[in-house]
């Protein structure tokens, strides 16, 4: 029976990594001595605030936001407005934050910079994923992410409706091509027997290979792995290699996809269609805090 891949489970408010990097954002821009210019010019003023999509977007991020904001000040009041993954219009409020203005205006940058970031990742994923709809193939994040923001990443990525590749490198075997190369120069062994390794050494994982040739597919089908990669292959390689590995595994495309090219692959057949650009990228979506009283 064909593994399935490993679902990441999204727990951001409980998440360490996620805590960890939050409290370090805010360290970043806080320093020492906090916000200096606001702590001179309202020390005991209050506001209220909504943070509102100055364009069209996918929104992610918002309970990373409201993390900023308690971690300031738990005492502010922080309401999200909308759903993370729930498209909205320009103008749209998607929360609204009231308390002590001297704690708003220091959480503001860095709880805005978790939205615009992590948006525009959703935004463009949801782009990707309607290209390709209505012919049913995934659309997979890789782990080219920011070092240290692979899980709110992959969270955006899920908020914008497509699929987590794996985790890291622990979750999922994928034999790459140095990985072939280092085992035949240190083996002298076959590329099918590679495989058959890697299963018997975590059998409790998926196993996905890649191929960038016809005969390497032929070659590695031997070994009945879960998925085969096709990395950079023509449109015409694609159709065929799905037709070699039907019934046997699935099959991934990935290597320069754009969304000009997306749906052109997505009918060779593939199962899916991983896109790096998905994370390493993305240009950040603009919102803004606006006085509201």
């Amino acid at each position: 029976m064909t593994r399935q891949r490993t679902v990441i489970e999204f727990d951001l408010e409980n998440d360490p990594g996620v805590n960890a990097l939050v409290r370090m954002a805010l360290a970043e821009d806080l320093g020492a001595a906090g916000d200096v210019t606001s702590r001179a010019l309202m020390p005991n003023a209050r506001t209220a605030v909504s943070m509102v999509a100055r364009e069209a977007c996918v929104p992610s991020g918002l309970r990373v936001a409201m993390q900023v904001f308690k971690a300031v000040d738990a005492s502010l009041s922080v309401e999200p407005l909308v759903d993370d993954g729930k498209p909205v219009e320009a103008g749209t409020e998607v929360m609204w934050i009231s308390g002590s203005a001297l704690s708003v205006l220091s959480a503001e940058r860095t709880a805005l910079n978790f939205v615009q970031r992590l948006s525009g990742i959703a935004t463009r994923t949801r782009e990707y994923v309607d290209v390709v709809s209505d012919l049913g193939t995934q659309i997979l994040d890789t782990r080219k992410t920011t070092p240290g923001w692979r899980m709110l990443e992959k969270y955006a990525v899920h908020c914008g409706g497509g699929v987590n590749h794996r985790a890291g490198l622990y979750d999922q075997i994928l034999i790459k091509d140095n990985h072939l190369a280092h085992w035949r120069r240190s083996t002298g062994k076959s590329i099918a027997e590679a495989v058959a390794a890697a299963r018997a050494a975590s059998p409790g994982l998926l196993v996905e290979v890649e191929a960038d040739t016809l005969p390497q597919v032929k070659t590695l089908l031997e070994a009945r792995p879960d998925w085969m990669l096709l990395d950079n292959m023509s449109f015409f390689e694609m159709e065929t290699a799905v037709e070699m590995c039907r019934g046997i595994c699935k099959t991934e495309a990935s290597g320069g996809i754009t969304l000009e090219t997306l749906r052109g692959v997505a009918e060779t057949g593939v199962d899916a269609i991983s896109v790096g650009a998905l994370t390493h990228s993305v240009r950040s979506v603009d919102f803004a805090l606006d006085t509201t009283g």
